[in-house]
């Protein structure tokens, strides 16, 4: 593997910066217990309390950004709400534990798309970038074969498969994605294990012949609709803001 020829030091300024930036996300997976269903059984209904602490997070986080980012984060709020209801409510793809879509969801879209996007674009995580992408790689396909061998997960494998042909000619965004699809994972483990919201024993509840894991392992692929469309967004709004500055200056020549 490439990890292995890179220098250790190196490796620990990664490791230290995959912590800061995505290990610190990964906590709020333990905070998910307190919108769980023994939570709720057992002491009180807290989910207010969980949207308080995600605004605050992600606001935290929105004002420490660069303007890029901040812009980034509130196409992925809005873009976040109407996945959302689309995915969970209309089309039933899952199901959440009061049968609503939480505040904090899309508000913690917003914030897993902008600690990632921290992530990927740090210096020494760029110049190491094929080593990381590798191994993550591997720890993606490690991660889908188990869940396809002991989970029956053909749905969540399916998917990973797409998201590998999705990037075979994007290494632009490779390390982006593969960042993603590790940190989605953990968030959906912790949150299906507290029983926040949960997935069909098939794909979408409708597909029989496509048996999936509660959750499937290659849900990411979800998120990677919502990461491209604030991308899209982005460029598209300042490609029109380029073409109206061209215009500009064309007719000062002409005056």
């Amino acid at each position: 593997m490439l990890i292995t020829s890179v220098p250790k030091e190196d490796v620990k300024q990664i490791i230290a910066i995959f912590n800061r930036e995505i290990g610190r996300f990964v906590f709020f997976v333990f905070v998910l217990f307190f919108d769980s269903l023994y939570f709720a059984n057992h002491i009180s209904n807290s989910q207010i309390w969980i949207n308080l602490l995600m605004f605050a997070g992600f606001f935290k986080m929105y004002f420490r950004s660069n303007p890029r980012v901040k812009e980034l984060m509130i196409y992925a709020v809005i873009l976040g709400f109407m996945g959302e209801y689309f995915f969970s409510r209309l089309l039933g793809m899952y199901t959440y534990r009061l049968e609503n879509v939480p505040l904090y969801v899309p508000i913690g879209h917003a914030a897993l798309y902008g600690r990632i996007f921290m992530f990927s674009k740090a210096s020494i995580v760029r110049k190491h970038k094929k080593a990381v992408e590798e191994f993550f790689e591997i720890c993606i396909a490690i991660f889908a074969t188990i869940y396809l061998v002991f989970f029956a997960d053909f749905f969540g494998f399916l998917m990973t498969i797409i998201v590998f042909l999705l990037l075979w000619k994007r290494q632009k965004d490779r390390l982006f994605f593969y960042s993603m699809y590790i940190l989605v994972a953990i968030l959906e483990i912790g949150g299906t294990a507290f029983g926040c919201w949960k997935w069909p024993a098939t794909a979408f509840g409708v597909f029989d012949f496509l048996p999936s894991h509660n959750p499937p392992s290659g849900i990411s692929l979800f998120y990677f609709l919502l990461d491209v469309s604030c991308f899209f967004i982005y460029t598209q709004r300042y490609q029109l803001s380029w073409e109206r500055l061209k215009k500009w200056r064309k007719l000062r020549i002409s005056v």
